[in-house]
This record gives C-alpha cells, structure tokens and sequence, in this order.
C-alpha cells in the first residue's frame, strides 16, 4: 500500500495531519529577515513592498561577497605566485597574502622555485659497438623560473623525463662498451646533465637540474654469461700485449746496446791493428835505415834481442861456465812457486830462509861439442 494511499491516512510529508513543507515560504521568510537586519524592511503595506525589493539583491550580495573571498591566496616562503587573466600571463607575486580576481577571470599558478625534486628513470641502450646496457640514474632538478615553467611547456615533468631518456641515448650510443665500463664511467652523469640543461634552456622550460646520480651501469641479464666471457677475453687478451709489449721494450734496448758494443769493440781493434800495423812500418824502416848504416851491429843487436824474448818465456835458466864441462841447472820456477805459496804464512825471514834452504844446484853434464860459441862474421 503506498504511503500517500486514502486508505493508509499517512502522508510522508505531513507530520502529523499538517500541510507539507514548502521551500518558496521558507526563502521568503528568510528574505525577509535579510531585509529587516539590512534595514530593508518597514510597517504596514507599503513596508512589504520595500521589503520585497530588498530581497532581490540580498542574496546576490552574499553571493558576491563569497565569490570576492575566493580570490584570497597565500604565497609560502620558498614559492612564487603565477597570475594570469583570462589565461594570459599577468604577474608574479612574492610570498605573502595576496589577492586577485576570482575565477574564472583570473587564476594563480604556486609554484616552488627553491625545492629539490627527484625522479628515478632506467632503460636499455645500445652502445655505439652495437652492445646493450642497462642504465639506472636519479636525476634531481629544481623549477628556477615559475612563469616559463607554467607557460613554456604544456607537460614541464613528462618533457623533463623524455629529454633525459634522448640526452642519455646521445651520450651512450657514442661510447663503446669498454669506454663506459672502464674511464668513461665517471663521465656518463656530468655529460648527461650537460646535454639535457641544453635542451632544456632551448625548450624555455625553467627547470635546473642540480644533479645526476649514476646509480647502476651493468648489462642486460639475458647477455650477462657471455658480456662476461667477452671481457674476461678481452682482458686475456690485454694483458698478453702488455706482457709482449714489455718484453719487446726490454729486449730491444739490449739487443741495441750490445750491437753498439759490438761495434764500438770493431772499430777500437780495426784503429789497433792499422796502428800496430803503422808503428811495425814506420819500426821496419827505422831499423832498416840503420842496417843500411851498420849491418853487423845490427845484426848483433837484432839477435840479442831475439834470445832476451825467447828466454824471457822460458822458466829454466842454464849458466854457461867457461873452462867447465858442466852446466848448472837451477829450478828458479819451483823456488818462486814454493816462496808464493808460503808468503800469506810466512814472515820475511822465513821466506828467505825457505829459499836459501832450497835443493842445492844440480849439476849437468854437456858434452863439448854441445857447447858452442856463435861466430860473428
């Protein structure tokens, strides 16, 4: 049975046998005490009328005045206040109470130009000798111009990250892998930054970036294995030169210096020899001169000199004694070898005494005719 039924005898918007509510008397009655305490009302009729009229702009009023305290803003410390009107830029405003005209005439843009934000942003590229790396970085940067930041760029955040992943791709597609792996590691975040606050100040975008943080530089998992194998032959094969490379510079400066020796020792015995040669020439002619001068004495001169050289290597000395037929034999060879063996135990008398009791002189028999005088002719 429904509510509003004559045979139920409720209706939902009575209570309890009285007349529904009605919204048009309720706003009347509360214009009309607008009225009163705005000082637009009066006694009898002509009251009513004043009061009537009145009404119309209360609610008007209260709505202007609400709509007025919307334009109220504040401004932070580290902020800066971006007003446009009509979507035009018109000001910027610095922290403190402000106001501006309400929306949708004007609206302001806060932006904070002194706080450091950051982003993570990792990828896979492709290496300038066709290789794949995995790359991590943290990029943190700071909105420095509060009006390019809202009117230069419809999307500033999105851009930030799509100019990161480009400059980041220009910096590694031109490096090898052993270059970013080895020297050029520590240089892939500064040329990043470099390359994308580039593009950025191109873009009038207002963002600074502070810093860029290499976090992880490795290589895909699915080429690992053999990205490993590759360097660990790499690195086989590095050290292989270097030890070549080493050897050949040890090498080659003594090989270089013993030929220099070589030839030094060449041409020293090439100037002895002509010397030897030039002394012995200019000695023959000396000695020819006197030959041709006087030949006998000459010849005398050249023979005792002869026998002083071939006595003088020999280590036994014979004594001819005239009017004997004996030669005396004297071991002058043991006498010097007994008298040096004993010099570093002996003092001076006693070598002498060891000497002076050396084996007496053995005499030898030679016949006669063994003996003969040289006659000079």
């Amino acid at each position: 049975m429904a509510w509003n039924d004559s045979g139920n005898g409720r209706d939902p918007w009575k209570k309890r046998g009285e007349e529904p509510i009605d919204l048009d008397k309720i706003v009347q009655n509360w214009q009309r005490k607008l009225s009163a305490i705005l000082g637009g009302g009066g006694g009898g009729g002509g009251g009513g009328g004043g009061r009537g009229a009145g009404g119309r702009w209360v609610l008007p009023m209260i709505l202007l005045i609400a709509w007025s305290f919307t334009g109220l803003y504040r401004v932070d410390e580290a902020e800066r206040g971006v007003v446009q009107r009509f979507g035009a830029y018109t000001m910027t405003t610095l922290p403190g109470l402000h106001w501006h005209i309400p929306f949708p005439i004007e609206t302001v843009d806060i932006v904070n130009t002194s706080a450091v934000d950051r982003y993570g942003f990792s990828t896979e590229i492709l290496t300038a000798d066709e290789q794949y790396v995995f790359i991590q970085m943290v990029v943190q940067y700071r909105r420095e111009d509060p009006v390019k930041y809202s009117f230069e760029v419809i999307n500033p955040e999105g851009t930030l990250q799509d100019v990161t992943e480009s400059a980041l791709r220009e910096v590694v597609g031109t490096s090898t892998l052993e270059d970013l792996v080895t020297d050029g590691r520590d240089q892939i975040a500064p040329r990043t930054q470099l390359v994308l606050q580039n593009t950025l100040d191109a873009y009038n975008a207002g963002i600074t970036v502070s810093t860029i943080s290499l976090e992880r530089l490795d290589y895909p998992q699915a080429v690992q294995d053999a990205v490993d194998d590759t360097q660990k032959a790499r690195n086989d094969s590095d050290r292989t030169i270097l030890e070549a490379e080493t050897y050949a510079q040890d090498l080659i400066p003594r090989a270089r210096g013993t030929a220099s020796r070589i030839v030094q020792d060449a041409e020293g015995y090439r100037e002895r020899v002509i010397a030897d040669a030039d002394g012995q020439a200019s000695r023959f002619l000396a000695l020819l001169a006197e030959y041709q001068k006087a030949p006998e004495v000459t010849r005398d001169r050249l023979y005792i000199e002869a026998i002083e050289q071939v006595y003088a290597n020999a280590n036994k000395v014979i004594l001819d004694a005239d009017g004997s037929g004996n030669l005396l034999y004297l071991p002058i060879d043991k006498l010097i070898g007994a008298s040096n063996r004993q010099a570093g135990q002996m003092d001076p008398n006693s070598i002498f005494n060891a000497q002076t009791s050396a084996p007496a002189v053995e005499p030898v028999t030679v016949p006669d005719a063994a003996r003969t005088r040289r006659t000079r002719q």
